[in-house]
């Protein structure tokens, strides 16, 4: 087996769902016995020690979705692509709104999944 280059196996990172990394993050974790949380418990520990005067910015967001809108179907369709669902939990997700579709995401993605439900006819969360 080739070995891959570190573009290469980000190329792979970027077509991968959420869910399918965080599924890659544990398999990795077990295979070798590892935590990726760890770090950020160290780095979090030596924020501590800085004065409390900056304000701390949110570095996560939940999209929740508070209503399917007139296209129900294409808000299906664009939370099943955002969340890897199958068509049956996708549809009680939304029938079932107001619901997170997604928990603790970077800005950057709550924003684009934000748009994209918003695009579909949703109304939309980001909190």
């Amino acid at each position: 087996m080739a070995k891959l280059s570190q573009e290469d196996l980000l190329a792979q990172f970027e077509e991968m769902t959420l869910i399918e990394l965080s599924e890659f993050v544990k398999a990795f974790e077990d295979k070798f016995d590892v935590t990726a949380a760890a770090p950020v418990a160290v780095a979090g520990g030596a924020a501590a020690g800085a004065p409390v005067e900056a304000a701390e910015e949110q570095d996560e967001f939940d999209v929740i979705l508070t209503g399917a809108g007139d296209k129900k179907i294409q808000v299906i369709k664009v939370v099943r692509e955002l969340t890897s669902l199958g068509l049956k939990e996708a549809k009680d997700l939304v029938d079932g709104a107001p619901k997170p579709v997604l928990e603790k995401v970077a800005k950057d993605a709550a924003e684009k999944a934000a748009e994209s439900l918003k695009g579909a006819g949703a109304s939309v969360e980001v909190k």
